[in-house]
């Protein structure tokens, strides 16, 4: 008995560079029930996907948190600073 072989091998960069350049959806709901009340709803979505496919549907949220770039943390340190400075000149106003 002869033993198939695939004649196209495919590994796993294959594979992750094909998931990456379209896209993956995961997704899924978890449900407690007790008695047909509903004590919790947990859903979950994943996306996996490359930058630039993630950028090319619009989602670009690590630009703008604070915590993954530098440049929303000084945004958001210029922010404050400006805000402060309004809140002394209103109080200078107010004195």
């Amino acid at each position: 008995m002869a033993i198939a072989h695939a004649t196209e091998g495919t590994n796993l960069a294959d594979i992750l560079e094909r998931v990456l350049d379209k896209g993956i959806v995961i997704a899924g709901d978890i449900q407690i029930r007790i008695a047909d009340v509903e004590l919790l709803t947990i859903k979950i979505r994943l996306l996996v996907a490359s930058v630039d496919k993630a950028m090319e549907m619009g989602i670009n949220w690590w630009q703008t948190d604070s915590f993954l770039s530098p440049k929303a943390k000084e945004a958001e340190k210029e922010e404050r600073i400006r805000e402060l400075e309004a809140e002394v000149k209103r109080l200078k106003v107010e004195a």
